[in-house]
């Protein structure tokens, strides 16, 4: 621990080249936008194969939902959350900590999901590895060196969490972050009625009137906050709800709207997560 902190240190301490702010940014931030977060019911066009090393371990079911799955035959039964990819890994000074989920159920949508957590997955650890890469020629190339170089490391994690589940559906968020040059942390929130075999909306779960109610609960937390973090509408804040806006089921059944760090407010606000009752 020790010497992780020390050579975390010497990081952050190391100079930076003047222009390779610039250069950087330039090369590397084309295309992405360092913060988002996703809902499900779309796919990648992307057909990316990870650059990065992967082992994959046995399955194991996730602690929290085998608890609960204990508990309630059925679940057993329906569907589980496994854990089909858990390691940590050191590729030089790339440090990667990769946990990731999949749905054994039977049925398309079980499929088609685990498909997109794959495909988003190996994208993230192929993107990693490529910032990686422009982030080490960039720095050289403005006047770094490599003794300077071999002071700084990446750290690139993936990981999930379960925000509820029933004897039928279950609620999740994978979330995928590297830390290098401008840290980048995408989440993606899976909404799923197993026995259905489709997606939970908004409108499932909140009726026809979702929108007007998503709308009112957004704009009464915006007045009561305090901290002036919020955009207003004509700074590009927030306007209304849609079906691309992100959210996860608690275990009582509400609502829980995500917006990502930016699309709403100032970057000190973060994620902003914001109830709505039902």
């Amino acid at each position: 621990m020790n010497e992780f902190k020390h050579a975390r240190d010497e990081y952050e301490s190391t100079p930076i080249p003047e222009e390779l702010d610039s250069r950087v940014r330039a090369g590397i931030r084309q295309g992405e936008m360092g913060s988002r977060t996703k809902r499900h019911g779309f796919r990648w066009g992307i057909g990316v194969a990870a650059a990065c090393m992967v082992m994959v371990g046995g399955l194991n079911v996730s602690p929290t939902f085998a608890a609960a799955a204990s508990d309630v035959p059925v679940l057993g039964g329906l569907f589980q959350i496994l854990t089909v990819r858990n390691y940590d890994a050191e590729d030089g000074q790339v440090n990667q900590h990769v946990s990731v989920p999949e749905v054994d159920a039977k049925g398309d949508l079980a499929q088609q999901v685990n498909a997109e957590i794959q495909e988003r997955v190996d994208a993230h650890l192929a993107q990693a590895q490529q910032v990686w890469e422009d982030y080490h020629d960039a720095f050289i190339a403005t006047g770094g060196t490599e003794d300077e170089w071999s002071q700084r490391e990446m750290n690139v994690d993936v990981n999930y969490e379960i925000k509820s589940q029933t004897d039928t559906t279950v609620s999740f968020v994978v979330t995928m972050t590297q830390d290098m040059f401008d840290a980048y942390n995408e989440q993606t929130y899976y909404n799923l009625d197993i026995a259905a075999d489709k997606d939970i909306t908004l409108a499932d779960v909140l009726g026809e009137d979702w929108v007007n109610i998503c709308n009112a609960a957004v704009q009464t937390y915006i007045d009561q906050d305090t901290t002036g973090l919020f955009f207003s509408a004509d700074e590009g804040g927030f306007t209304t709800v849609d079906e691309a806006t992100s959210f996860y089921l608690n275990e009582d059944g509400s609502v829980t709207l995500v917006f990502p760090e930016y699309t709403i407010a100032a970057g000190a606000a973060g994620i902003v997560e914001i109830p709505v009752a039902g």
